[in-house]
């Protein structure tokens, strides 16, 4: 059976199964299975399983994800983050617009000290729209607000998905890929600050002040301010500092991370032994659900390969176009498109096997493609029917926000997304500079 034939196959079965709503990781491991019984090479299976153990289950990188995701747990039960919104609030009490400006350094925050997508949404959600509806702030800026800051935890790091990134993409380190994100990541957040800000100065009715009498003084806030930005201070400070000054690698800073992360729980009181083994289970859980996807995504790229297809689709998206430009708008457009019926991982490791190949056949510099591929995928969680940030919102908003509410409030946040994507195309060095100043 010709590659071409098998590549059509193979994305036909995996389409079935996600459209009858099966869970990823069983679809690409079934679809693996299926192909290779179709083109008749069924002992291509075995060569799977060992590039599975040797890929997946031997691959040191990959252990820091649990423990990003046992330190993002630890974090949010020691409830630091709600002081620092407490505090933040009442800083920009007197700011049209402050209390937005809140939610997004805050939730720049929660991306550089968890990663978490689902725990940055639900804790900002839970911590501020209340709020923000009660002071009169526009719905739709709201919920839109909430949603994007949130998905810039995938973005800034330290990030599960620039981890997971450098594991298959070859020749990268994460610390070069946390460095070439760290600039394109807070330039974002800075474009969402800026956003509320100019609506605010537009439409001042739908981001209104703080009212006078919520507001304290100046000195208990800052005090508070003070004594709250300290912790998650020091664990950005551990975590980035030890890996971008080389002085321990990914798996290590993880380590670093999560042991500081329960030091600032036992520190505030709340440690408790029910909820430590929670944390525990919570992440076995997540850890496992990556994971799995990690397992049948290498067996569907394993088949794929060594079928034929993946070379006839790279066959296929060259002769599309020559240009490399042209090239890369087609691919991120693939990727934007993918965004909205899979999540990240599964971009991920069904892209990078074809797409890297051919970045590297056009002399582009790879780290910046990946990070341009990070900040793309941060629409995957925004995009409608299947973006995860848009159920997250719905599920702790109250009754009168809808669906409909979400979605158009979260379009002006992918749209800057896009234009941070233009800019990085127009000027590279928002991502390579650092890296460079750092690794040479």
């Amino acid at each position: 059976m010709s590659g071409e034939s098998i590549a059509l196959i193979m994305s036909g079965l995996l389409l079935l199964g996600l459209f009858m709503g099966h869970p990823l990781a069983f679809v690409l491991g079934g679809t693996a299975v299926l192909g290779a019984l179709i083109a008749g090479k069924p002992m291509v299976l075995g060569i799977v399983i060992n590039r599975i153990f040797g890929d997946v289950l031997d691959n040191y990188v990959l252990i820091a994800i649990p423990l990003f995701v046992l330190m993002a747990r630890f974090l949010s039960d020691s409830g630091v983050t709600d002081r620092m919104f407490e505090a933040l609030r009442h800083l920009m009490a007197r700011v049209t617009g402050g209390l937005g400006l809140a939610v997004v350094f805050i939730s720049i925050l929660l991306a550089a000290t968890t990663g978490i997508i689902g725990a940055s949404i639900t804790v900002m959600g839970m911590m501020a729209l209340r709020p923000m509806l009660q002071y009169g702030y526009d719905k739709r800026l709201a919920t839109g607000l909430i949603g994007a800051s949130g998905c810039l935890g995938i973005l800034i790091p330290p990030s599960i998905m620039l981890i997971l990134m450098a594991s298959y993409a070859p020749g990268l380190s994460v610390g070069q890929l946390f460095a070439g994100a760290m600039v394109p990541g807070l330039l974002l957040g800075v474009m969402y600050a800026l956003y509320v800000v100019f609506i605010a100065w537009l439409k001042p009715d739908w981001a209104p002040k703080i009212a006078e009498a919520d507001q304290i003084s100046r000195a208990a806030m800052w005090k508070m301010l003070l004594i709250e930005a300290v912790p998650p201070l020091i664990l950005i400070l551990g975590i980035l500092g030890s890996l971008l000054a080389g002085i321990a690698t990914a798996t290590e800073a993880s380590a670093i991370g999560a042991l500081l992360a329960l030091l600032i729980v036992i520190g505030r009181g709340r440690f408790q032994w029910a909820t430590f083994y929670s944390a525990l289970l919570e992440t076995g859980r997540t850890s496992a659900m990556i994971l799995f996807i990690v397992v049948g995504a290498t067996a569907f790229t394993g088949v794929f390969n060594i079928t034929g297809g993946l070379r006839a689709s790279q066959d296929l998206i060259r002769g599309l176009a020559d240009d490399p430009y042209t090239l890369i708008a087609m691919m991120l457009l693939v990727v934007f498109i993918l965004g909205m019926f899979l999540d990240w991982t599964g971009i991920v490791l069904l892209s990078f096997p074809i797409f890297l190949p051919l970045v590297g056949e056009m002399g582009i510099d790879p780290l910046w493609f990946v990070v341009l591929m990070a900040v793309v995928l941060q629409t995957s969680f925004l995009s409608p029917p299947f973006g995860y940030a848009l159920f997250y919102m719905r599920a702790i908003a109250p009754p009168e926000v809808t669906i409909t509410d979400i979605i158009i409030g979260v379009l002006p946040f992918i749209v800057m997304i896009l234009m941070m994507c233009a800019a990085m195309i127009l000027f590279p060095a928002l991502v390579t500079w650092l890296p460079l100043a750092l690794y040479g």
